[in-house]
């Protein structure tokens, strides 16, 4: 192997720590920019200037300067300890793009080395020095064909490889998670199509059944652009006759589509859970609380409600004993069919009580970035997932 060591970067999680805490960014954006005003070829600061530009919320930038620091090196690495060495294949895109493990390193001594492949960039021979390899490439219509690159190759890694299966991931659309869970009773993962925009708008007009794309499935739906994340262009249609009000408000050409599940508590709140399963392992990331149905953590007045807060810090302190415990056989299932050792899942519970699966994904954000004046039950949680993940990380490395 060789002994490349890529260029040192400040990486994602430092960086997006100084945003969520609204420091004064502007005079490392300003180091950063000298540093490549006197050396275009400085990939590190090209690198860490697109990740600012991509928290700051300026997507087209941030992927046009990342795609110049690409030009000048595809080797990255974030500095750690005497640790194993990481190296992690990752893709061009945004911050949810790959698996966040900068997030999931925090504080530790692992060395952390990014490889940025696609089809056009394989892993080089020799391959940088390492002890352990992760394939963080997230599912996504943009990230498919180097997924596929890379189903060849990984079965012949030289190194103990994490998530090495290419063809696993690329199984985690929105459908391809349903189809996974098909058959097992302990999950409902709602029955989700895609279809292109004319189907749906045929739909609209009553000129093609819903029922036709979606068997036993009457209205409300809910329907979102393929692609889509955050919620961003989700919405719950009560009726046909809305679909095309919100086809005139969306530009994109195809559509997942799935019945509504309302999974209100007897309160009228909504809650939902962020999962991460590690080596099958669950373990609590957060329970955001609503009067929405469409929830996220940001939007779910964690911040403002004491409440939502002292209920989450109750859900969170007795996870392991109550939820993870009634939902054993559920998570089982969950990594014996997705048989990743590392993906998290967004999950609320019905009102029958059965796990109500909404998303599954290698490249959800797990962070410990939260106010702890607020949200100091929060970190020995978090600690609890990044010491997990970490202790795997060693054990396959054979430290």
């Amino acid at each position: 192997m060789s002994g490349m060591a890529g260029q040192s970067s400040i990486g994602l999680a430092a960086l997006a720590r100084m945003f969520f805490e609204q420091a004064d960014v502007q005079p490392l954006w300003s180091r950063l920019v000298e540093r490549v005003t006197a050396d275009p070829t400085d990939a590190a600061a090209l690198m860490d200037l697109a990740t600012m530009l991509l928290l700051s919320g300026d997507r087209d930038q941030g992927l046009a300067v990342q795609a110049q620091a690409l030009d000048q090196g595809r080797l990255y690495r974030r500095p750690g300890g005497d640790g194993p060495r990481l190296l992690a294949l990752m893709a061009a895109g945004d911050t949810m793009a790959n698996t966040p493990l900068d997030f999931l390193l925090e504080g530790s001594d692992i060395d952390l080395l990014t490889l940025y492949v696609s089809p056009d960039h394989p892993p080089p021979s020799p391959l940088p020095d390492h002890d352990i390899a992760f394939l963080a490439i997230g599912e996504s219509e943009a990230n498919l064909a180097s997924l596929r690159s890379l189903q060849p190759i990984l079965p012949h890694w030289p190194r103990p490889m994490i998530n090495g299966q290419p063809d696993r991931v690329a199984e985690l659309t929105r459908d391809g998670v349903c189809a996974l869970l098909r058959g097992v009773d302990e999950v409902v993962a709602p029955p989700t199509a895609r279809l292109s925009r004319d189907l749906l708008a045929q739909i609209g007009r009553g000129e093609a059944s819903l029922a036709a794309v979606l068997p036993d499935t009457v209205f409300p739906i809910i329907v979102r652009p393929i692609g889509s994340h955050a919620g961003t262009g989700l919405e719950k249609l009560d009726g046909r006759e809305a679909i095309g009000a919100y086809l005139a408000s969306q530009s994109v050409d195809s559509f997942y589509i799935a019945p509504f599940v309302d999974y209100a508590g007897p309160d009228g709140q909504f809650r939902k859970q962020r999962i991460a399963l590690i080596e099958g392992r669950p373990f609590i990331c957060h329970m955001a609380i609503s009067t929405r149905w469409m929830v996220h953590y940001l939007n779910a007045d964690m911040l403002e409600n004491a409440e939502n807060r002292a209920e989450e810090a109750r859900f969170m302190a007795g996870f392991d004993e109550n939820f993870a415990r009634r939902h054993g056989a559920a998570f089982e299932q969950l990594h014996q069919r997705i048989g990743l050792d590392y993906f998290a899942i967004d999950c609320a519970e019905t009102r029958d009580g059965r796990l109500l699966l909404f998303e599954a994904d290698v490249a959800m954000i797990v962070h410990a970035m939260d106010p702890p004046e607020l949200f100091a039950y929060k970190q020995p949680r978090m600690r609890k997932v990044f010491e997990a993940f970490q202790a795997m990380l060693r054990r396959r490395a054979g430290d």
